[in-house]
């Protein structure tokens, strides 16, 4: 009896957790929430440009929705790349924009300025800071409703203000939430996208292409998004997505020391989730 215990008791589940460089990571089970993987899961850090998720979310929410919808670029918004050397979508000064195309640039090139674009138009208010103030009241708004107690953003962009944070179990949490959008699905998934703005003076502008900065999408099957983040305190970040045999792991790694340190670290999450889920 004993002996039929002990084989009973060893299922194909003898997966080791990978180490990971990354200081802290998280995946779960996409369809029922069940987390599979974790490390310094719920401790708060900069998240970069995976704030963007959020932005692309709180846009996707809105109710009545027109993402033909045509949004008239501001000099504000490259004024602000330049003053943050930041990253940017190049969108011009006076072009006419669709909502569709900003979330474009808004999460393959991760676009600050598209970002800008897109809380200035989907917050309220008289005044453009009364604006973005508001959009990113409705982006703290969103991580409440999520249940989220260890998230904060006091920027539209992951550009923050010394205030702006989550950790990797809440973001996985935000981008499972985005996930349902099919929209947003869409949109992280594609690896380039061309976008055709109209001008001040009514022609059509053909954009250079905008790569996606997730690199996962060449490199690991399956993978069906989400997001990439860096900066001087975030480090390098991914939040990662990918699908294989019918079933979803997603997951985020925060403060990687390098790009291809932060991709490594996410295929062996993926690797583990799939292996244990």
């Amino acid at each position: 009896m004993l002996a039929v215990g002990a084989f009973a008791a060893a299922p194909a589940q003898a997966v080791t957790a990978p180490s990971i460089v990354a200081k802290g990571g998280y995946v779960m089970n996409n369809a029922n929430g069940k987390t599979l993987y974790t490390k310094a899961a719920d401790t708060k850090r900069s998240t970069g440009s995976t704030t963007k998720i959020m932005t692309a979310k709180v846009v996707l929410a809105q109710s009545n929705l027109n993402l033909d919808k045509k949004v008239t670029i501001q000099k504000a918004y490259s004024d602000y790349i330049v003053a943050n050397n930041a990253s940017q979508a190049h969108l011009i000064v006076g072009d006419k924009v669709t909502v569709r195309q900003l979330l474009y640039g808004l999460m393959l090139p991760s676009g600050c300025d598209a970002a800008y674009a897109l809380a200035d138009t989907y917050g309220t208010g008289s005044t453009r800071a009364a604006r973005v103030k508001s959009f990113i009241s409705k982006m703290n708004k969103a991580a409440t409703a999520l249940g989220l107690t260890n998230t904060h953003f006091d920027s539209f962009d992951g550009i923050g203000n010394g205030n702006n944070y989550s950790t990797p179990r809440d973001l996985t949490k935000i981008a499972s939430s985005a996930m349902k959008s099919a929209t947003f699905r869409t949109v992280v998934k594609t690896k380039k996208y061309t976008a055709k703005t109209i001008t001040k003076t009514g022609s059509t502008r053909t954009m250079a292409p905008w790569t996606n900065t997730n690199g996962l999408l060449s490199s690991y099957s399956g993978t069906i998004g989400v997001k990439t983040g860096s900066g001087p305190e975030a480090k390098y970040c991914l939040v990662f997505a990918a699908t294989r045999n019918g079933k979803t792991v997603i997951g985020t790694v925060l403060a990687s020391t390098s790009i291809p340190q932060r991709e490594s670290d996410a295929k062996k999450l993926m690797n583990y989730g799939f292996a244990t889920i």
